[in-house]
C-alpha cells in the first residue's frame, strides 16, 4: 500500500516549499496590454463597459507608455479608433492613420518597447465588418471578399511595419492572410518583422465590451463565416496549421477563458510561441463582480493567468497587466 509512505501534502507545509514546487508562474515578461488610441487631443476616456481601460489621444498616450514602462511591461497591442471611416477601411493602410501616428511616437518616447499592431479593417470600415463587402443579388445577400480584402490588409501590414511597429497581428480570419503579410513584408523588406497570427480566433460573445471600445460593431449581419464556430476544435487545428505553412511566428487563441483546451492543443503541436487573449468580457465580468464586492479580484485574475500559463501559454494579452505588474511588485 502506497499510504502512509506517499503523503502529497508533505510538498505544501509551507509557503517556501509551495514556492519551490510550483510549477508554473506569471512574470510582467508574459504580458501584452492593449492601448486604444483616437484622434483628438486631451482625450482620456474611459469605457464604460471597460472600467480602467481608455480612449487616449496621441497627446495624453505618452503618460500611459511611461507608466506602461515603468511597470516593466515590455509590450503592447496597439488598436486605434479611426476619424474617417469608409467601405474599404483606407484609414487602416494611411501612412498617417491612428495607429501609425501613435506607432511612430511610441517609438520615439520608447525605442524598447514592442510595439504589436493589429492588423484588421473592422475598426476603419463603415459597416464593421473585417474586410471588403459584396452584395450578392444572387444570393441576396453581403459577403466578405476573401482575397480583395488580403490586398488591404497587406497594404496596412507595411504601413504599420514602416511606422515602426515591431510585430505585425493579423486579426481578420480570411484564408492566406499569413502568407500575403508574410511576402508582402519581404517585398517591402520588412523580413525582420515578425507575425502574431490570430490563428484561432471564435466567433465569440466575449467581445461585446471591445466592440463598444474600438467602435467596431458590424453593421449588418456577423462574422460567422470568417471566424470560427465555438462548437469546433479539430477545425482550429486546420487553421494553425496553415498558418505554421504559412510563416507565422506566433499562434494565439481567443477568447482564452473558454478556451483552454485550444491552448493546450496547440500547445501540445507546435513549438512556437502560444498566446493567449484574456479579451474583453472576460476583463470586464471580473472587474463588475470585484465591484459588488462578490470575489476577490487579484486573487480570481492571478488564478485566472496561472491557468493560462498551465494550459501551455508563453504569452498573455490582457486588460489586467498594468494590475498584474503591481501586485508582482507588491510580492
Amino acid at each position: 500500500m502506497s499510504f502512509p509512505l506517499v503523503r502529497n501534502r508533505r510538498l505544501r507545509t509551507s509557503h517556501a516549499i509551495r514556492n519551490l514546487v510550483r510549477e508554473h508562474a506569471v512574470s510582467t515578461y508574459d504580458l501584452i496590454y492593449p492601448i486604444f488610441v483616437t484622434h483628438g487631443s486631451g482625450i482620456k476616456e474611459e469605457i464604460s463597459s471597460m472600467p480602467g481601460v481608455y480612449h487616449l489621444s496621441i497627446d495624453r498616450l505618452e503618460e500611459e507608455i511611461r507608466e506602461v514602462t515603468a511597470l516593466g511591461i515590455q509590450a503592447i497591442l496597439l488598436f486605434g479608433v479611426p476619424e474617417h471611416k469608409d467601405a474599404h477601411g483606407s484609414s487602416a493602410y494611411d501612412a498617417n492613420g491612428i495607429v501609425q501616428q501613435a506607432a511612430r511616437r511610441i517609438k520615439e518616447w520608447n525605442p524598447q518597447l514592442l510595439v504589436i499592431a493589429d492588423t484588421c479593417l473592422c475598426q476603419f470600415t463603415d459597416h464593421g465588418h473585417c474586410g471588403i463587402v459584396h452584395f450578392d443579388e444572387a444570393k441576396g445577400r453581403a459577403e466578405v471578399l476573401n482575397d480583395p480584402t488580403l490586398e488591404l490588409l497587406v497594404k496596412t501590414a507595411v504601413s504599420q511595419a514602416e511606422a515602426g511597429a515591431d510585430i505585425i497581428a493579423p486579426s481578420n480570419m480570411m484564408d492566406g492572410f499569413v502568407y500575403a503579410i508574410r511576402q508582402g513584408l519581404d517585398e517591402a523588406g520588412y523580413e525582420h518583422v515578425p507575425i502574431m497570427s490570430y490563428s484561432v480566433k471564435y466567433s465569440s460573445s466575449f467581445y461585446g465590451p471591445f466592440r463598444d471600445a474600438a467602435h467596431s460593431a458590424p453593421q449588418f449581419g456577423d462574422r460567422k463565416t470568417y471566424q470560427m464556430d465555438p462548437a469546433n476544435s479539430r477545425e482550429a487545428l486546420r487553421e494553425a496549421d496553415a498558418d505554421v505553412a504559412e510563416g507565422a511566428d506566433f499562434l494565439m487563441v481567443k477568447p482564452a477563458l473558454a478556451y483552454m483546451d485550444m491552448i493546450r492543443m496547440l500547445r501540445d503541436r507546435y513549438d512556437l510561441p502560444i498566446v493567449a487573449y484574456n479579451v474583453s468580457a472576460e476583463y470586464s465580468m471580473v472587474k463588475a463582480a470585484a465591484a459588488q464586492g462578490w470575489i476577490d479580484e487579484k486573487a480570481i485574475v492571478m488564478e485566472t493567468m496561472v491557468g493560462f500559463k498551465r494550459a501551455g501559454a508563453d504569452l498573455i494579452i490582457t486588460y489586467f497587466a498594468k494590475d498584474i505588474a503591481r501586485w508582482l511588485k507588491e510580492e
